[in-house]
């Protein structure tokens, strides 16, 4: 049995938290602003800019990188802190 202390529950919302915003929720941002759908400015034949998309692409993949970042500090966390032994053995061991 593990037990999860208030540093793995932080780190488990705040990095599917920023995931999720910068997937699903800056995605849905997008298409309820409407047409284009296009991550990149749409230019017309002279070259003029006619369309941009509301989101930066690389604000949204940021978003997403920050969270896998955190994932990644929360596993160098969990590789540095040991664990206790009663978790390590599965049982408590009973004094006499």
């Amino acid at each position: 049995m593990t037990t999860t202390d208030i540093i793995d529950r932080a780190a488990m919302a705040l990095s599917a938290g920023l995931m999720l915003l910068g997937i699903v929720g800056m995605g849905i941002v997008e298409i309820l602003a409407g047409q284009p759908y296009s991550p990149v400015p749409i230019t017309n034949e002279a070259g003029e800019v006619v369309a941009t998309p509301l989101i930066s692409p690389q604000l949204r993949t940021g978003v997403v990188l920050v969270g896998i970042v955190v994932l990644g500090l929360y596993a160098a966390y969990k590789i540095v802190v040991p664990v206790p032994e009663e978790e390590r053995t599965g049982h408590e061991t009973v004094a006499d």
